[in-house]
């Protein structure tokens, strides 16, 4: 008797512990045109797993998403997962279609809040834009994401295209894209800069 209470207990304890991140994004996250086991959330989740408490790495992210798209799907992804952390990677394609950076902002502080109100923590992903947005669009879009790490007091993930963008064989030839060979160094990049903010919750 007093075994099977103990391991009752440890599969309780066990559960408890168990925390979940929850990936929003968009093709950047989504593994366009690769198999989804080479995307780079798929590639983070032994290394979450491995160094903290995260045992499950759940990918919400469709290609072509803007953050209203991803706004109506977040109740049921939240109802469904009960995620303990969300990664926000949302505003490209609003930007590439030039939707009001007041309305970008709006529907990404809702996301925040929302997955708040539900008890995750929140990483926002900082997004750019290409410069031929014109200076002025591209700098208010751009704004939005430290302005509201800061309103909301959440941390801002550093945009990881900026370096792949750069390295030469990364790109696909859309050159809006990473290829899967740029996943395993997305994974590890994205893996340093939020296992600082992913806290043990009492």
């Amino acid at each position: 008797m007093i075994r099977i209470l103990s391991f009752c207990l440890l599969i309780i304890s066990h559960s408890a512990a168990a925390q979940t991140l929850l990936v929003l994004g968009d093709s950047l996250s989504a593994g366009y045109q690769m198999a989804i086991e080479k995307s780079w959330p798929s590639l983070i989740e032994p290394k979450l797993t491995e160094t903290s408490k995260i045992t499950s790495v759940v990918n919400a992210s469709i290609s072509g998403d803007t953050s209203g798209n991803s706004l109506d799907r977040l109740p049921a992804l939240l109802e469904q997962h009960s995620p303990d952390y969300v990664l926000i990677e949302l505003g490209a394609n609003d930007g590439l279609r030039g939707f009001p950076p007041k309305q970008i902002r709006n529907n990404l502080s809702e996301l925040i809040s929302l997955s708040q109100e539900n008890g995750a923590q929140v990483m926002l992903m900082q997004i750019q834009i290409p410069p031929n947005y014109g200076q002025r669009y591209s700098k208010a879009f751009a704004d939005i994401y430290p302005e509201l790490s800061k309103e909301m007091q959440i941390p801002l993930i550093p945009f990881f295209m900026e370096k792949v963008v750069l390295t030469e064989g990364w790109m696909m030839s859309d050159g809006l894209h990473p290829k899967d060979i740029a996943q395993p160094w997305i994974a590890q990049f994205m893996a340093e800069q939020m296992l600082p903010h992913i806290k043990e919750q009492g």
